[in-house]
């Protein structure tokens, strides 16, 4: 089937067709658009909700590790990927869909015009010929009405006795131009009658089958347009499954490690008193004279060993905000629970001890560098900061022999720390004697600014911050990460293409 030949005829059908095909293309773009943003305001809503159900639970509870809450964060912490890629495909449908179809649109729309321009400018020229053939036509036959006029003029003076010759010619001279006239009029309206037939053939065998076939050409690409968005709307989505798979395979997973028997034995370790069930009640046989004084104050101690065991623990009061810090001493937990939680305080001190000291070193060390470098840094702007870390240490130290002290009152030993006190010497303390072997210490190389903030979760790592001014320890290796340092001595790897040198 052609436009062209089949609907030559039907030009205002296809005008009328070509715009409602352009109109079907915009709701189209329109519809994704929406959909588009229906899938951010999901992604939107299901971030609150990850957020509104984080769990902001008691110290104990965190510290418990219960699998089945474990796995609610991870199921919260997979929903908030699983959001990201409703975002993802909200954001490729815009870009390769609506993006792409709107520009289209207007190509579309402006090829449309010029078709419709080249047919109305053919009618335009076909009327004006047709206008000049009416012109010549109507001179042809106005001129031949007065030729024949002046033959009948002529024919009627030659019949009257009376005239005289001269009379006679003037009228035969008459017929004769007029009779002329009237046959260049002639010759003028069949020239005109010719080229009026020519562009009329060549306007509907020539030029309006083409135009209306270019038309018919450029719906069926608005159509295969069309087509394509629909598939792409569809591979648009397809695409993004097995990352969202990936999301709900994960949320399964974390189902799947659960561990009920581990709960309810995590309540057990984090609860367990040690203490021993209370003995049998002794009878006491009033019908004897005498008892033993010892029995006298037996039921009282029963009930209040009962009273402990089975009512509700009162809440700890906060010390007073205003009051100086002390050592937390656990006395209101059961004994094994006391051990252990000093126990726990030791190791984590101890872990706090170990890299103050360790990020003390690097201070010295760097202080070390920047006095046989002054291009690299001043000495002296390190010196407030290993001053507090010292500080730090100093107060670490004490903590540490505080809980360790009561460990031993508590019967647990003298806890199983690092002996990281130990093996500070003092030389260590002092902050202006060190050596060090610089094959193995990072020499810093430079300056550096932070492009983007990078929170460092990775092992290794070390979190920054945008602008952030840090020191380069060591250069991109062909693997994209750098070596830096921060301002308070922290050192780790970060992406090469987050930092700018200086």
């Amino acid at each position: 089937m052609d436009w062209g030949f089949d609907l030559w005829d039907q030009q205002d059908v296809i005008e009328r067709h070509t715009q409602c095909g352009l109109e079907q293309l915009e709701r189209y773009v329109k519809f994704v658009k929406e959909r588009a943003e229906i899938e951010q305001n999901y992604a939107k809503q299901l971030r609150n909700l990850s957020k509104k159900y984080s769990r902001r639970g008691i110290k104990e509870d965190h510290e418990m590790k219960l699998t089945n809450q474990q796995a609610f964060q991870e199921v919260l912490n997979e929903l908030n990927d699983y959001a990201a890629q409703r975002e993802q495909l909200s954001e490729n449908m815009t870009v390769t869909i609506c993006v792409d179809l709107t520009k289209n649109i207007h190509e579309l729309r402006q090829e449309r015009k010029n078709y419709f321009l080249e047919i109305k400018k053919c009618q335009q020229n076909l009327e004006s010929s047709l206008k000049q053939l009416d012109l010549s036509k109507k001179r042809f036959e106005k001129e031949w009405k007065e030729a024949e006029k002046a033959i009948q003029q002529t024919e009627r003076i030659q019949l009257e006795p009376n005239i005289t010759k001269a009379d006679v010619d003037k009228a035969k001279q008459q017929e004769n131009s007029r009779t002329h006239v009237a046959e260049a009029c002639k010759k003028d309206y069949a020239v005109q009658h010719q080229k009026y037939n020519n562009e009329q053939n060549n306007f509907y065998h020539s030029e309006i089958p083409s135009l209306l076939k270019n038309l018919q050409i450029m719906e069926e690409k608005r159509i295969k347009m069309l087509a394509d968005g629909y598939m792409q709307f569809s591979e648009t989505e397809k695409n993004l499954l097995p990352n969202i798979i990936k999301c709900l395979d994960a949320i399964s997973t974390a189902g799947r490690n659960i561990n009920e028997k581990q709960d309810t034995a995590a309540l057990v370790d984090q609860y367990k008193s040690g203490a021993a069930p209370p003995a049998d009640v002794e009878f006491e046989d009033y019908s004897q004279s005498v008892r033993t004084t010892g029995n006298e104050n037996t039921p009282q101690l029963h009930k209040a060993r009962i009273k402990l065991l089975f009512h509700k623990k009162s809440k700890i009061t906060s010390p007073d905000k205003n009051m100086p810090p002390s050592v937390e001493d656990f006395t209101h937990f059961p004994p094994d629970q006391r051990k252990k939680r000093l126990q726990d305080k030791i190791d984590n001190i101890n872990r706090e001890l170990q890299k103050e000291m360790e990020q003390s070193e690097a201070m010295n060390k760097m202080k070390g560098v920047y006095e046989q470098n002054s291009k690299l840094g001043d000495p002296s702007s390190l010196e407030p900061q290993i001053t507090l870390t010292l500080q730090n240490i100093a107060s670490l130290k004490e903590k540490l022999q505080k809980y360790q002290a009561q460990l031993s009152e508590a019967g647990g030993g003298s806890g199983s720390h690092n002996n990281t006190s130990s093996n500070v010497s003092p030389s260590d303390e002092n902050i202006y004697e060190f050596a060090f072997d610089e094959d193995f210490i990072d020499v810093p190389i430079g300056q550096c600014k932070a492009l983007y903030n990078y929170d460092g979760d990775n092992e290794g790592a070390v979190c920054i911050r945008k602008d952030e001014q840090l020191t380069l320890m060591v250069e991109d290796q062909g693997d994209g990460w750098v070596k830096v340092q921060r301002a308070n001595g922290d050192t780790g790897y970060v992406p090469a293409s987050y930092i700018q040198t200086i």
